[in-house]
């Protein structure tokens, strides 16, 4: 049976962002999750799971400016310092809040020319990442985007983010297998569904996330890891 995490960031907008977390353990929510933590502090997140009964999931790493547009520094030239502090940061609060798994958004591509550059600064960040992650025993996640919904983003294919891993090399780097962006990317979702059915997978839609694992701690696919 699937199991289901809030997505605190989308659901229940007719809250505050702090009552969300009531709200979904009163829909019987089990497990939450949201974009980033970081207007909040994370003993105030903490409480606010602990009085509710529920699990941290899942938290993004810092993406940048996003109110000017970006979505995620982990491919950026020049931004190797922001990227690698910040997800520092993403550290910290995953110690307080008990997640085991942190999200890094790859980044906006501003040109196809740019995209070797780009690649050797994502690999390059991925590599600190994990290394930081793994002393903490957290899985790095990467997720295809569709550019439809986010023009010019990095990284759009699984097999595109599968082939990152195993350059990258760590066992703690997966991909999330969103449904949503699978199907508007490459299509065939059933055939590629069937492809992993010995590994975990992720569906995500606005509202919530489906982990087919039956557990949050195997809701990544292993297989993109050397």
């Amino acid at each position: 049976m699937p199991r289901f995490a809030a997505n605190l960031s989308m659901l229940y907008p007719e809250h505050e962002f702090l009552d969300r977390f009531a709200a979904a353990a009163a829909d019987g929510f089990e497990a939450v999750e949201y974009l980033f933590p970081y207007d909040y502090s994370a003993q105030e997140l903490k409480q606010r799971l602990s009085d509710n009964g529920l699990v941290q999931a899942l938290f993004n790493a810092p993406p940048g400016d996003w109110a000017a547009g970006e979505r995620g520094t982990v491919s950026l030239p020049g931004r190797e310092s922001e990227f690698r502090s910040g997800f520092d940061r993403a550290l910290e609060y995953a110690a307080v809040l008990g997640n085991s798994r942190i999200h890094v958004m790859a980044g906006l591509l501003p040109s196809e020319t740019d995209r070797p550059r780009h690649h050797g600064v994502y690999l390059e960040n991925l590599a600190y990442a994990t290394a930081q992650a793994a002393k903490a025993g957290i899985t790095v996640l990467l997720e295809p985007i569709n550019t439809r919904d986010m023009p010019g983003f990095f990284l759009n294919r699984q097999d595109q983010a599968q082939a990152i891993c195993k350059e990258v090399g760590a066992t703690n780097l997966k991909v999330q297998f969103d449904c949503y962006h699978c199907q508007i990317v490459e299509g065939d979702l059933a055939t590629k569904l069937r492809r992993t059915s010995t590994a975990s997978a992720i569906s995500r839609s606005p509202a919530c996330r489906i982990d087919m694992s039956r557990t949050w701690a195997k809701s990544t696919i292993p297989t993109c890891s050397s």
